[in-house]
């Protein structure tokens, strides 16, 4: 579904230089031919090899554990922690089923809450703002959410070339086009144009056009401003999105309008935002990207590093 604007074929992508782009592609193809319960196994065990190697990453989650949830035991964020590393194991190869896997594989698998709301989106002709958040499934997020509505993505574009055209035709299996992070007019005119855009605003993005509100037990994490602003395109819901793994598959959640929102108060929608993609998290915690520094800018650049 990708529009005339996406990333071609060309034959400097086939260069030496990019032979190990193209076998690892190859190799992710293979696997995820596999059973999908096989394929869970597999990624649980190069998950715990991931946390006994990347000793930096297992730094940086066990602190934004301690950081998001200190009303949890030592005991209980470690065996959070171990639980993480299984699940970011499991997410190289769901990127691959989000990627590669015909349609008819990926509804077998998938359920959908909240499919109402899009349907009642749809025939008011409106846009819909898809508030979601970086849960390790976050590729089959996407790839699922367009099984029931192609919408469009916003995305940070790869400068290997190869890898860019994977990332961008595999996460238009279902959808229609993905735009720039930084191009916020193209945003705009998809949600104008009474698309879905998929909007992921809880990473940490520095100080620049960002508020500094509550996000779990941390009181001012830097938190973006721009879920408001493009809540407030003309005719335009803004709807909770994201999916998690369960024993058998993946469910897709899709939320209610947010009502009253955004509100015209910057520290106000920010945390409305963020309560919201806290509450989606609280129901798999385990499945979260905790491998970012979410919470390195300070409201004073004096301030001591959480890291």
């Amino acid at each position: 579904m990708a529009q005339a604007h996406a990333p071609q074929l060309e034959p400097h992508m086939f260069h030496p230089r990019y032979w190990g782009s193209w076998l690892g592609l190859s190799l992710l193809w293979l696997l995820v031919l596999l059973p999908w319960r096989s394929q869970m196994w597999l990624g649980r065990q190069l998950g715990t090899l991931a946390r006994k190697l990347l000793k930096s990453r297992v730094k940086i989650a066990r602190r934004n554990l301690e950081l998001a949830m200190p009303e949890l035991s030592r005991d209980q964020r470690e065996a959070l922690l171990v639980q993480n590393f299984e699940s970011v194991g499991c997410a190289i190869f769901e990127v691959g089923m989000a990627w590669f896997w015909p349609d008819w594989r990926m509804r077998r698998l998938m359920k959908v809450e909240g499919e109402e709301h899009v349907i009642a989106a749809i025939e008011n002709g409106q846009g819909m703002l898809l508030l979601s958040c970086h849960f390790l499934t976050l590729e089959l997020n996407a790839r699922c959410f367009g099984l029931v509505r192609p919408g469009v993505g916003v995305y940070r574009p790869n400068t290997n070339p190869v890898l860019e055209y994977a990332q961008y035709h595999g996460r238009c299996a279902s959808n229609k086009y993905l735009v720039d992070r930084m191009d916020v007019k193209g945003m705009i005119k998809a949600l104008r144009n009474g698309d879905a855009l998929w909007y992921a605003p809880d990473h940490d993005y520095g100080s620049h056009a960002s508020v500094f509100v509550p996000y779990f037990a941390v009181e001012q994490a830097a938190t973006i401003t721009g879920t408001a602003t493009l809540a407030r395109v003309k005719n335009t819901v803004t709807l909770p999105c994201y999916n998690i793994r369960t024993a058998t598959g993946y469910t897709l959640h899709i939320g209610a309008p947010l009502e009253d929102y955004p509100s015209g108060d910057d520290l106000a929608d920010a945390s409305r935002a963020n309560r919201e993609i806290e509450a989606a998290v609280r129901r798999a915690p385990e499945q979260y990207m905790w491998l970012h520094r979410r919470f390195k800018t300070r409201p004073n650049p004096d301030d001591a590093g959480f890291y």
